[in-house]
């Protein structure tokens, strides 16, 4: 009679033990794919959590079912049915059999254990460092006005702007400039397509209702994958109070985006910049004005409109800077009106960096009057880098310093740049326009431009600039026929379009040597003669 067989010698004899090993692993594994592959495809965090849940209630499971059954060549059979059935030397070799089958798996699972652990420890790692730095990611949507006077529809666009403009001076978070959000309506619809389209994790939305010398203010933050409410606030204040409100909102969004803040940064996010609310409200308007619209009258009006700001508020930096912004820009285009002239300018820039030093448009300012006055490049790299610093989430900047490298021939760092522009400002169809003409195409790389030109039509459909873009690559390219195709998009009637902005249609026929058609293509941009 041989001797009874201890409790942890039968668990070792069924398997338990190595059972329970290779359901660890394999559990392990699974709950690794389950929280990093599952999130890329919206699937919630509660269906997350179940499966989870599922993987660690199994674990009991599997190891009664390893002691109440055997693999066997013949499949799966209750054990004490096989010990009774098998003698002793077949129960062995079964056993023996199942054993090594059982080694196989568990040295699979373990090598996959182990690519895994080294890919994450290696080559994950840069991709999860991206996907956290994308959680500090946001996008502040259009408030929505909700005052009776609906010529407030500016005050609202202010309080969303300078929320933005706070939170876009903290390095840790990424901003999405509001040339790309302005075009979403206030409380738009589905969420997640429009934090997809902007590249980002996070968005705020807000509305504004003006009564009297009051404000209310209702905002919420929102995780856009889940349509969670990360944090949501109303707020009840006096008019001079408001600039408290912004600053706080943007505290508050940064905190719940677990955004650490420089000693600058936090003073730039709460800082007032003006006492006067209405030099406030006019600095507001000219903005509104140059976001708005592209013409040199309605530049000389936004510059009229920073002019009444420090008129009502001498000290009013942000409108010093804005107006000095402003007058290089009319200067560098021949527009001459007081506030144009060069010593107008650096006036206009050195009294705004007197009164705010680390102010980020000061610097912006201390650039475009190197660039657009001096012509002194060097000198506005290094002002506008310097702006970088104190505005890292700026398009504008990047741009500017983008300008400046490709007319140094710093071409890598210019492409590089505008490529960062284009992060913070995904729908600017004119940021777009810039890389394809500017860059791309100085540098022949047409496969570049043609991307990005197709992305610049897929917002704008029928915009007239990126199909003469497009066809003009088609042409550097030599793929005539292609830039027929494209050209036929445009209206029959070529001379409607301004031969300064869109010489393709004549460049076709050129190409095509069809001389007598380019001639009275030419003829028709003449005037009449009486």
């Amino acid at each position: 009679m041989s001797a009874p067989i201890s409790f942890f010698a039968e668990l070792q004899r069924r398997h338990v033990y190595k059972v329970g090993a290779m359901y660890a692993v394999a559990g392990w594994l699974l709950v690794q794919v389950v929280t990093q592959v599952l999130p890329i495809f919206d699937v919630s965090a509660l269906i997350q959590r179940l499966i989870v849940l599922a993987i660690v209630a199994g674990f009991p499971l599997a190891l009664v079912l390893a002691w109440l059954f055997d693999i066997t060549p013949h499949g799966i059979v209750r054990t004490d049915s096989l010990v009774a059935a098998l003698p002793r030397p077949a129960l062995a070799l079964q056993r023996h059999g199942t054993e090594r089958r059982l080694n196989y798996a568990f040295a699979v699972l373990l090598l996959l254990a182990l690519g895994y652990f080294v890919a994450e420890r290696t080559v994950l790692k840069s991709g999860q460092a991206a996907a956290s730095n994308n959680d500090k990611s946001i996008a502040v949507l259009p408030f929505e006005n909700l005052s009776d006077d609906k010529d407030n529809a500016y005050f609202a666009d202010g309080i969303q702007d300078e929320i933005l403009t706070r939170l876009a001076k903290i390095g840790a978070l990424k901003v999405i400039s509001r040339t790309s959000t302005q075009q979403y309506a206030a409380k738009p619809g589905n969420l997640t397509e429009i934090a997809r389209a902007l590249g980002v994790a996070n968005l705020l939305e807000g509305s504004v209702q003006k009564i009297g010398n009051g404000v209310h203010i209702n905002v919420q933050l929102i995780r856009a994958a889940s349509d969670e409410h990360l944090w949501a606030e109303s707020y009840n204040r006096k008019l001079d109070d408001v600039f408290a409100v912004e600053g706080e909102v943007a505290q508050t969004v940064a905190d719940a985006l677990q955004a650490t803040l420089s000693p600058a940064e936090q003073e730039a996010v709460t800082m007032r910049p003006t006492a006067n609310l209405e030099a406030y409200a006019a600095l507001q308007r000219g903005r509104a004005i140059e976001s708005s619209t592209y013409s040199f009258d309605e530049e000389r009006k936004a510059l009229d409109e920073y002019e009444e700001a420090l008129r009502l508020d001498p000290q009013f930096a942000l409108a010093w800077a804005y107006a000095s912004m402003t007058g290089s820009f009319l200067h560098f285009n021949g527009i001459d009106v007081p506030q144009s002239r060069s010593e107008a300018i650096l006036q206009a820039a050195d009294r705004a960096q007197s009164l705010q030093p680390q102010l980020g448009e000061a610097w912006l300012a201390q650039g475009y009057y190197r660039y657009r006055v001096l012509r002194d490049l060097n000198g506005a790299l290094q002002a506008f880098e310097s702006a970088h610093r104190s505005l890292p989430n700026s398009p504008q900047v990047l741009s500017a310093i983008e300008r400046v490298e490709r007319r140094l021939g710093h071409w890598d760092q210019a492409v590089a740049h505008k490529r960062q522009a284009l992060e913070l400002d995904p729908r600017n169809v004119q940021v777009m326009l810039e890389s394809s003409n500017e860059l791309y195409a100085y540098l022949r790389r047409f496969d570049d431009a043609r991307a990005v030109l197709q992305q610049a039509l897929a917002i704008a459909p029928g915009n007239t600039t990126a199909i003469c873009e497009l066809a003009q690559i088609e042409q550097l390219d030599g793929r005539l026929e292609r830039a027929a195709q494209v050209l036929a998009q445009l209206p029959a009637d070529p001379t409607q379009l301004d031969l300064l902005i869109c010489s393709a249609p004549l460049t076709q026929l050129l190409y095509q040597r069809n001389y007598a058609s380019a001639i009275a293509q030419l003829e028709g941009y003449m005037p009449a003669q009486d």
